[in-house]
């Protein structure tokens, strides 16, 4: 039988009435004639829930305790996801991570996946089990604890058993009904996509498009995973959604495919740092260490052998860089004049496979942004990406400017 991989977030799974409605959602893959195994997160709030009773416990908390108490709230949509396809005459199960067995790191609440081992739910499966499911961001580790993938890692868990089990295609069911353009609620122009490609959508994940989760992305890229990420809310149809799949499918689109944002940066400006070999690993490094996650990197000019190194980082990580580089100031491994940040700013990104074969996207961006009168504060450039740096307040005049400069909401 081919087999399909179905996976329900927190809101679709948020109570036993929707439960019952995803079940039959898988009831009728199953009349399609697959094996089906589902991934599903935990009741919408849940994992926020344990999460607090861990705090309120335990503030400095033993990491593999707390693994196995916020692992939990997917083992209970699990079985009752199961129970409901039992009550429908579905030959079905629930499996937790360790059971299956998720092979992975040791990293508690961060793990990565290693390895799924096909053997227990193939054995299944011959013996006439009909669906699986499975509790999503979770796993085992070599010493046999269980662990966590991080926030929105059962889209992980999903797109990894679609890669082991070589299934058909890899569906996300979410709050939403596919990937747009930009956020509908920016503006009301955002057009839904019928296809993007893996890279796209990398990069609109990691500037922020809450849609999918970046290492989820990652994963079905390197493994070709074709995944339809669509609503539990609506009727199915074929049309529904948005495939996420090889550059190769998608025969004709816009130059470029969407437009993101990131609302909570923040902009760092070491000054007057002594310029010689050395110094961007004696910056990075500390910020690295400290778990500071760096984007955008600007070095100015050098004058009389000092230099100005400008880049961004979340908002909520400035206090961490900031002692971070404190730290290697004091200990003599870097020496700069002042440290400044600008916590007003966001990040606005324009996207597309598009622009590896078209010229005069940047200008083009660059003078819609003038003509709005905002100011550029820092630029990025990859091959099918432009990321710029603005004050926060522009932010929705930006990315509404940039989707109507670009047509957006026509298909291409």
């Amino acid at each position: 039988m081919p087999t399909l991989v179905m996976k329900f977030g927190g809101t679709s799974v948020a109570n036993l009435d929707r439960i019952a409605r995803a079940a039959k959602r898988v009831a009728v893959e199953v009349a399609n004639g697959y094996d089906v195994i589902v991934i599903v997160s935990a009741m919408s709030g849940k994992t926020n829930e344990l999460v607090g009773w861990v705090s309120e416990t335990s503030p400095l908390y033993d990491a593999h305790e707390y693994d196995a108490i916020v692992s939990s709230g997917e083992n209970v949509t699990a079985g009752l996801m199961a129970l409901r396809l039992q009550e429908m005459d579905i030959p079905a199960r629930s499996w937790q991570g360790w059971q299956v067995p998720v092979l992975t790191t040791d990293a508690h609440a961060s793990a990565r996946i290693e390895e799924i081992p096909t053997k227990n739910i193939t054995a299944k499966f011959g013996e006439g089990m009909k669906v699986a499911v499975v509790a999503g961001f979770q796993g085992v580790s070599a010493a046999g604890r269980i662990t966590t993938l991080g926030r929105g890692g059962s889209d992980t868990t999903a797109v990894a058993f679609a890669a082991a089990f070589g299934a058909e295609r890899c569906d996300i069911y979410t709050d939403v009904d596919g990937v747009y353009t930009t956020d509908p609620r920016i503006t009301s122009k955002a057009r839904k996509l019928d296809k993007i490609s893996f890279e796209e959508m990398l990069e609109l994940a990691s500037l922020g498009a809450k849609v999918l989760q970046t290492r989820s992305v990652e994963l079905a890229m390197r493994y070709k995973v074709r995944l339809r990420v669509l609503s539990s809310f609506e009727e199915p149809s074929d049309s529904a959604g948005t495939l996420v799949c090889d550059e190769e499918e998608i025969m004709e689109s816009n130059v470029v495919a969407g437009v993101a944002y990131s609302r909570d940066e923040a902009k760092m400006t070491l000054i007057s740092v002594a310029d010689r070999p050395g110094i961007a690993a004696a910056i990075f490094g500390p910020l690295s260490d400290a778990g500071v996650n760096v984007d955008m990197i600007v070095q100015n000019i050098s004058e009389e052998g000092r230099t100005d190194m400008t880049f961004s980082c979340p908002k909520d990580q400035v206090l961490r860089a900031e002692k971070a580089m404190n730290d290697a100031k004091t200990s003599g491994a870097i020496n700069f004049h002042d440290l400044v940040a600008d916590e007003g700013v966001a990040k606005v990104s324009v996207v597309g496979i598009g622009m590896r074969s078209h010229t005069g996207v940047a200008a083009k961006m660059f003078k819609v942004l003038s003509a709005e009168g905002i100011n550029i504060k820092v630029i990025t450039t990859s091959e099918i990406k432009i990321s710029v740096l603005i004050d926060r307040k522009y932010m929705e005049l930006a990315v509404q400017a940039l989707h109507d400069a670009f047509e957006l909401d026509k298909a291409g």
